[in-house]
């Protein structure tokens, strides 16, 4: 009796954890190697520049940007999520930092360049967040899929897009 219970314990939370994203970004969605190395290409950061990723999932995108010496700041709020990407990233923990918790209460001022996967609704409110805390200076984002309707692209690249905010 107490496995049937655990079981439904276990299923339920990650109904939960899967489902409640949707209300602060989007869903799960793996993003492919391919997509992972040219959205940092496009980044273009140095070793030792930092790369926020806002929702960063399973990890991929976090291991290939530490492979390349960028420090890198995960958020992700699905505890699943977190735990696949911690270990993902154990080679790299020097140049990793995974966060449990909103990106929307996460400080972009240090960041060099930002990485987003987000639903199209939330595009708007990302570029505000980005313009407020950037400070004087310069931030990239890359986002995966959804442009920022009121600002023009600096450069695209299949589904991704380059913003620059100076």
């Amino acid at each position: 009796m107490i496995v049937f219970w655990a079981t439904w314990a276990i299923a339920i939370a990650a109904v939960l954890s899967f489902g409640a994203v949707l209300l602060f970004g989007a869903p799960y969605m793996p993003t492919l190697k391919k997509s992972c190395l040219d959205a940092l290409d496009l980044l273009d950061l140095k070793p030792g520049q930092t790369l926020y990723e806002l929702g960063s999932g399973d990890g991929v995108m976090l291991r290939l940007a530490a492979q390349r010496g960028i420090k890198v700041v995960g958020y992700e709020l699905n505890p699943f999520l977190l735990a696949i990407s911690w270990l993902r990233t154990l080679r790299y923990r020097k140049q990793v930092k995974i966060h449990w918790g909103n990106f929307w209460r996460a400080d972009l001022s240090k960041a060099d360049a930002v990485f987003a996967f987000l639903l199209d609704r939330f595009m708007a409110d990302l570029d505000k967040k980005i313009l407020a805390e950037k400070g004087t200076k310069e931030i990239k984002l890359v986002s995966h899929a959804f442009e920022i309707k009121s600002r023009k692209a600096a450069k695209k690249s299949g589904a991704l897009f380059l913003y620059t905010y100076s």
